[in-house]
């Protein structure tokens, strides 16, 4: 079996219009969400065996705030091409995964992460799929079940939907979602 979790970077800041887009932080709401979604990964006893991220400052930041929340450092590998990659690309690098160990978690943008979502879940809880078809806010978690051995095997409609988390489900105050 495995598992890949899917977490769109939480809320950026917009303030500085002559910043770019690759380097763009996360604004107040943003850095509450990703610790949010940092402790419920904890408390849903949530483990990862690798963790690949787009380096973009939002991703980063996200990560970083997560990890206080789950307790413990979210180390990732970098890699420059996941920087609002498309859900085909990221799916090849999940399918390349031939070291990751049984539980991926991929950090990046959208449109890519709700698109990979969508074309892997071919099954899972119905009111989980309907808030994912819905849209994919700003610091959500997607976690999708392959009952398979090797990612390489890992193709659309093959997942289960077992987790979608966004952050006003742990907090009202941390929604409406972009």
């Amino acid at each position: 079996m495995k598992i890949l979790t899917l977490l769109r970077h939480a809320k950026s800041d917009w303030d500085d219009p002559r910043q770019r887009d690759f380097d763009r932080p996360l604004n107040r709401r943003g850095r509450a969400a990703a610790h949010a979604i940092g402790r419920a990964m904890r408390d849903e006893g949530m483990i990862f065996d690798t963790i690949y991220a787009s380096p973009a400052a939002r991703v980063t930041e996200t990560l970083t705030l997560a990890g206080e929340g789950y307790g413990q450092p979210l180390a990732a590998e970098f890699d420059q091409s996941l920087y609002l990659a498309s859900p085909v690309l990221l799916l090849e690098k999940v399918q390349h995964a031939m070291e990751a160990g049984n539980s991926i978690l991929l950090a990046g943008h959208n449109p890519g992460m709700e698109q990979l979502a969508l074309m892997l879940s071919g099954s899972g809880d119905p009111a989980a799929l309907a808030a994912l078809a819905e849209k994919y806010p700003t610091g959500t978690l997607a976690a999708i079940r392959f009952d398979m051995d090797d990612w390489a095997d890992v193709r659309e409609g093959t997942g289960t939907l077992t987790r979608f988390l966004r952050p006003r489900d742990l907090d009202a105050a941390l929604g409406p979602e972009s």
